[in-house]
């Protein structure tokens, strides 16, 4: 009788060696940390909330994140998880509405309408992903490359400093810093090959934190005062509110969650070599969904496929869903011991600034890649991209330009990755998806592609 020969293992469901898994899934927590915990920093100062407070939704926002990661990448059956290697982070598309329902309602106010906009992320997740033709690549490669140019003024921040009065911001020995970290990214991925060169980003985050401690730019002294385990109570702010104006105002959130995510996690599966039914899209987007659940109890956040875990992948090309796993792990286990958050919080801006700079860089190169693949000649699908971009980045060029406008015209315009979404939808529903449309020079409708409806194993 002939041996019954295995199939092969995909890269995605590959295990790697626990220590490679290891060491891998940190590097994805350390890109991702500075931008997931500044959201809860940010809501909360403008919420007017007190340190220990903030605090406690740093906590829950990595708990949150670590969870949602986790479902992610293991998935649960074929109800949730994309089963990709994405991490999940809070959006900072929620951080706005958020501040104006806490001054408007209360905190009580903020968190029931997340619940809400988590209920409703998953009864629409499945109609949304099913309407994933609307996105080929002409509107997803432009929203990916709006992305990773909009989270490049974040890395500028980090290195330079926020406070341009501030007698060392942009100071010559930071910018040296961050450049001789890029610099090192650089020469580990030309002259490294295999598992070292996928450690590139991780080697520039520790030696640049090296290098940081003779320049007196590490100050560890708030791990010092941070306790060994702590855990968020859920409701710490009392029963949820449902302000019908509030809900709302997050159930947009949650759509316009949606596209960010639904680009990103289009991206991965391109990278990765997997591409995604609308089952597996579906499956996604409800963790989303999910994650609003969460954040609404454990007083955390809307979560979202992080764009610089997306460079990351892109950039390392290793594949395995696992990776991502471990990535969750830690951050539950960093949500549960607060002494260690403080230690990976406390890393200089500099350091997270350059790496952060390449991991930008690296998604707006595969927004470009993925524009790669729409038809342009004899089409309008130029003029697509470039008001769709254009739009995209108004707000980034002058954050203040909506100001005078209603407060959901500000949430949707205000928000480069929101408006370069619209843009890019709309105009391609009118371009090539409305009667009259033009046809490229073979005659073929200039149309993205569209995922398929089988269903691939997991």
């Amino acid at each position: 009788m002939p041996e019954t020969v295995a199939p092969a293992r995909h890269p995605v469901d590959e295990v790697l060696p626990p220590a490679r898994l290891g060491l891998l899934g940190l590097q994805h927590v350390l890109v991702m940390y500075t931008g997931c915990v500044t959201v809860p920093l940010v809501f909360g100062a403008a919420a007017k909330l007190d340190t220990s407070t903030v605090g406690l939704l740093i906590n829950a926002d990595l708990l949150v994140a670590g969870l949602v990661t986790l479902l992610q990448a293991l998935g649960i059956g074929k109800v949730l998880g994309v089963r990709l290697p994405v991490v999940a982070g809070a959006t900072f598309t929620a951080v706005t509405p958020m501040i104006l329902i806490a001054g408007e309602y209360g905190m009580q106010a903020v968190y029931g309408s997340m619940i809400a906009a988590g209920v409703f992320g998953l009864l629409v997740a499945v109609p949304f992903a099913r309407a994933v033709r609307f996105f080929p690549p002409l509107v997803s490669g432009s929203v990916i490359t709006v992305i990773g140019l909009s989270l490049i003024g974040v890395a500028a921040g980090l290195i330079a400093g926020q406070d341009a009065t501030a007698k060392d911001y942009a100071a010559p020995s930071h910018l040296a810093l961050a450049g001789g970290i890029v610099l090192l990214i650089v020469l580990v991925n030309r002259f490294t090959s295999g598992f070292v060169a996928q450690l590139g980003v991780l080697l520039g985050l520790v030696v640049g934190t090296l290098i940081a401690v003779p320049m007196g730019l590490t100050d560890f002294s708030s791990a010092k005062g941070a306790d060994w385990f702590g855990l968020a109570s859920p409701f710490h702010f009392g029963a949820p509110h449902f302000p019908v104006a509030a809900v709302i105002s997050m159930c947009v959130v949650m759509l316009v969650t949606f596209t960010e995510s639904t680009a990103d996690m289009l991206a991965v599966g391109e990278m990765t070599g997997r591409p995604l039914s609308k089952n597996d899209l579906a499956r996604g987007l409800a963790v989303d969904g999910v994650s609003g659940i969460l954040g609404g109890i454990m007083n955390g956040f809307l979560d979202t496929v992080f764009a610089q875990n997306v460079g990351l992948v892109g950039m390392t090309k290793v594949r395995s869903r696992y990776v991502a796993a471990v990535a969750g792990g830690i951050l539950v286990v960093l949500a549960l011991i607060p002494k260690l958050g403080e230690i990976v919080a406390s890393l200089p801006g500099p350091v997270i600034g350059a790496a952060g700079l390449v991991m930008f860089a690296t998604v707006t190169a595969v927004g470009i890649n993925t524009l790669r693949k729409v038809e342009f000649d004899g089409t309008d699908n130029l003029l697509i991209v470039a008001v769709s971009i254009g739009v995209g980045m108004l707000p980034v060029a002058a954050p203040t330009i909506y100001h005078a406008f209603p407060t959901w015209v500000q949430i949707i315009g205000g928000s480069a990755i929101t408006s370069a979404t619209v843009a890019a939808f709309l105009l391609n529903l009118l371009f090539n998806h409305t009667p009259g449309r033009k046809r490229t020079a073979s005659g073929a409708e200039p149309v993205g592609a569209a995922v398929p409806e089988s269903e691939p194993a997991n």
